[in-house]
């Protein structure tokens, strides 16, 4: 029973790093947007939208790649997306999570936990 537990476990674990890529892809590309849409330069400006396609564009792939269903995915992305985005905003833009942020945070991670290790069988 542990190494079908163990197995189990370490499948969700790959699957979480491929959505923590994906949840990478999202905020990089909403950041690249963002960048365009600040952007005094044209060129610039073009050049950063183009990027932000792409990258959404391997976004929208990557998150749906692993075989769960997609309330649960998407709840499980939620939270990777919560935590890379509270680090792009920190070092791309400056801007440190305010004390509500970081204890909302905490609740979302939470919930992504409980929806990645907990099955029908226990965690």
């Amino acid at each position: 029973m542990l190494d079908e537990l163990w197995g189990r476990g370490m499948k969700n674990i790959i699957w979480l790093a491929l959505l923590a890529v994906a949840a990478t892809l999202e905020a990089g590309g909403d950041a690249l947007a963002r960048t365009g849409l600040h952007s005094q330069a044209m060129l610039i400006r073009v050049g950063a939208f183009l990027a932000a396609a792409l990258v959404l564009f391997a976004y929208g792939v990557t998150v749906n790649l692993p075989p769960w269903d997609f309330g649960r995915l998407l709840g499980v992305y939620v939270a990777l997306f919560f935590m890379v985005a509270q680090l792009i905003n920190y070092f791309a833009f400056g801007m440190a999570p305010s004390p509500p942020v970081l204890a909302g945070g905490a609740l979302i991670i939470s919930g992504g936990l409980l929806m990645t290790f907990w099955t029908a069988r226990g965690f």
